[in-house]
């Protein structure tokens, strides 16, 4: 069944906007249980996606590439929220803490990524009914938009979570040096995006991801 555009948006709402604010969201829980209540005290340690959406990352970037998407059947989906406020000296082993802190995220993506493969699994086996198609196409989008976010967000390039944990993992020395890394990692990122270069980065990784989900749930 083909959908138009509208269709696609509605159904790509869901699966999108939990995908990027619960990953924020992750990240203000790890921080609390390690000893920084920043966010809590702010009201960002929350499970409703209003508190981190950010209209711009959130909403307005993912809906272009689904437009876009939609007409040229390509494009990367990602996003991102309102950044979760960390203060790592809080942490009560701040070096140590801060790689759980930063994996949080892309664990809560991995996490949402077999839920919607489960999903995707459980309505692929039933009969078709009126709701099924577009149940397959949301879990999809869960699939797709949540494997972005846990491969791009493990890049080792601060102040993505990858470069953290690798700051985290690092020799007191070279961390210092690696994080003064971190004004540049979003010029960085940007210039490989434009350039057409990341998707090449992300691709062979993506296609693993894929296909380890696909073999798990039998796809």
């Amino acid at each position: 069944m083909a959908m138009n555009l509208i269709q696609i948006l509605a159904i790509s709402a869901i699966p999108v906007v939990f995908a990027i604010t619960l990953h924020e969201a992750a990240h203000g829980y790890a921080a609390r249980h390690f000893g920084d209540p920043t966010a809590w005290k702010l009201g960002r340690i929350s499970l409703n996606p209003l508190r981190h959406i950010d209209p711009v990352g959130t909403i307005l970037v993912p809906g272009l590439i689904l437009a876009a998407s939609s007409l040229v059947g390509s494009g990367v989906l990602f996003g991102w929220a309102k950044p979760v406020p960390v203060n790592f000296g809080n942490l009560r082993r701040p070096k140590q803490d801060m790689l759980w802190v930063a994996a949080a995220g892309p664990a809560a993506n991995l996490f949402m990524a077999v839920l919607w493969a489960i999903v995707l699994r459980a309505v692929t086996g039933m009969a078709d009914h009126g709701y099924s198609e577009a149940l397959k196409e949301m879990a999809r989008i869960g699939i797709q938009i949540n494997g972005v976010l846990l491969v791009l967000n493990l890049m080792p390039l601060p102040p993505l979570d990858g470069g953290r944990i690798v700051t985290s993992l690092l020799p007191m020395r070279q961390a210092l040096a690696y994080a003064s890394l971190e004004p540049w990692g979003f010029p960085i990122l940007l210039a490989l995006l434009f350039l057409g270069w990341l998707d090449n980065i992300l691709g062979p990784f993506l296609a693993l991801f894929y296909t380890l989900i696909r073999t798990v749930f039998g796809f």
